[in-house]
């Protein structure tokens, strides 16, 4: 079986750290797509187009690879967090949370540019959250960490602090669900080892 070219249509570092510990060579192309979705059907709906779109938009760069698009994000009592546009959104975002458990979702999109088969699948995380206090959040706001990301924290990051429990793959929460991956590439013929242990948090 032939060695497939792979390409990560994404700029984010945690996305290329999570895809370079399951060991496969890659390539990183970024997207610079409008991350505006007109209309969807809930949260994995939502990440999935964003995702599908990111794929696309680099696979007319490539030939012969399967390229990886994904899209993460929050939903809480129905309303969709992506990143915050500033810090007053940062704040707002992270005062809903406060408390409470949300869902993380991870769309991801493989497409191969060959043929021009696309396999796509959603995989979803429970997070809960301790109560913080507005000082807490504003202290973590002026950290910077939030701005890139969705639900305007880094669980893998300062935002740890803020969450009490993941019920579901930590790898999700922070943006690469590889259990997924290595589905979606199983189904092109790529065969990826599975890790020693899940990563997971309880």
């Amino acid at each position: 079986m032939r060695a497939r070219r792979i390409v990560l249509a994404s700029g984010s570092p945690r996305r290329r750290e999570l895809l370079a510990a399951m060991g496969i060579p890659f390539e990183v192309l970024t997207s610079d797509v409008d991350e505006t979705v007109a209309g969807h059907d809930g949260p994995a709906d939502f990440a999935l187009q964003l995702a599908r779109r990111k794929a696309q938009a680099v696979a007319g760069r490539v030939t012969d690879a399967l390229v990886i698009g994904g899209d993460t994000v929050v939903e809480l009592d129905g309303t969709i967090f992506g990143k915050p546009a500033d810090e007053a959104a940062a704040f707002a975002t992270l005062g809903r949370l406060s408390g409470r458990a949300h869902r993380v979702v991870t769309g991801l999109a493989v497409l191969d540019t060959a043929t021009g088969v696309l396999r796509q699948e959603a995989a979803t995380s429970t997070v809960r959250m301790r109560a913080f206090a507005d000082d807490e959040i504003r202290a973590y706001v002026a950290s910077g960490e939030p701005f890139d990301k969705a639900g305007a924290y880094a669980v893998q990051g300062l935002g740890g602090r803020l969450v009490a429990a993941v019920d579901g793959d930590l790898d999700n929460v922070i943006g690469l669900p590889t259990r997924t991956l290595r589905r979606l590439l199983a189904g092109f013929g790529v065969e990826v080892s599975a890790p020693q242990a899940p990563a997971t948090q309880a």
